[in-house]
């Protein structure tokens, strides 16, 4: 298939990227590299620079043959959000908006989105299934909703064919065959594993934890993490399911996950154990919205696309997290 990569210079679409490369299939991404780097974007893939509202009516053409659209391009800080709304609701909502116009327009009616769990908030129950309440505790989260929301809008009226994957907390580097490594690099960084990484690398000089009394076993948030070679996979996975758009006219929603759930102290136990470093660690206060525990449940990804992780261990997604960080 010949396929549009929104995002795909970022850590999530330039792994997915270089997947669907591998399985033969033809790319172009589109990035306006305002948080992703161009160095990302896999050899063989098509490289456009620019934003979704500016450049994709002229990508997305009923010429241009795309037969599919993967869509990444979203800024992801939940706490920024908070600060400036205005942000994410002009680029994930709006921008999301204007790339279903221009595939409703060019006739290309297949769509992977990136989606968050951050979706629902604070959980009623745990794991996590897509029939869950959905809160978004942002307006980063509310903007993700809202794109979902216009998705099964589409789906109805156009007959697309879409699939939002929820993720939940996203670790690990992609090992390519010809032995080159695609990894995780924000800036700044706001995830846990790259953090702990940067301490051990000597980069940071410590490591904070929001809230230690929250109620779980050690008092610190508990995440369900996932390799991103596995959640990569799920994305062709998703994509075999469209083969045949009449019949598979929808928006379908799937959690992905591990289903298991490791505390923040487990974390930087686990990333001392695989670097040997030592992991310096202040605690803080709770961030406002931080729920105690997100695990997901993946039964029904496991059971619709055929999809299991491969790599759920924690010192697995740190080990690779780690050899990429150092190269």
């Amino acid at each position: 298939m010949r396929l549009l990569v929104t995002g795909g210079a970022g850590y999530i679409g330039s792994v997915v990227t270089a997947l669907l490369l591998d399985a033969g299939h033809e790319v172009v991404v589109l990035d306006d590299l305002s948080t992703g780097h161009a160095e990302a974007v896999p050899e063989g893939a098509r490289f456009v620079r620019g934003r979704v509202h500016d450049a994709i009516g002229d990508l997305l053409t009923p010429s241009a043959g795309f037969d599919g659209v993967l869509h990444f391009a979203a800024f992801i800080a939940a706490g920024e959000s908070v600060q400036r709304p205005e942000k994410y609701w002009e680029n994930n909502a709006i921008g999301t908006l204007r790339l279903l116009d221009a595939m409703h327009a060019a006739g290309v009616r297949r769509l992977v989105f990136s989606s968050t769990a951050n979706v629902y908030g604070d959980p009623d129950v745990v794991p996590i299934p897509e029939t869950a309440a959905v809160r978004p505790p942002n307006p980063y989260a509310t903007s993700k909703l809202a794109a979902d929301h216009a998705l099964t809008g589409f789906a109805v009226a156009h007959g697309f064919s879409a699939v939002s994957l929820r993720y939940f907390n996203v670790a690990g580097a992609l090992r390519r065959p010809d032995g080159s490594i695609i990894g995780e690099r924000h800036d700044p960084e706001t995830h846990l594993i790259p953090i702990a990484l940067q301490v051990a690398a000597g980069r940071r000089e410590k490591l904070q934890i929001f809230g230690d009394d929250y109620d779980t076993p050690d008092g610190t948030n508990i995440r369900d993490y996932i390799h991103v070679a596995d959640l990569g996979a799920a994305h062709l996975l998703a994509l075999q399911t469209m083969d045949d758009q009449d019949s598979r006219a929808s928006h379908r929603i799937f959690n992905l996950g591990n289903g298991t759930g490791f505390s923040n102290r487990q974390v930087v136990e686990v990333v001392r154990q695989v670097t040997g470093h030592p992991i310096p660690v202040e605690m803080a206060p709770r961030r406002p919205g931080d729920p105690a525990q997100l695990v997901a449940s993946s039964d029904k990804a496991k059971r619709d696309l055929s999809w299991t992780p491969q790599f759920p261990d924690l010192s697995t997604m740190v080990a690779d997290a780690w050899s990429f960080m150092r190269r």
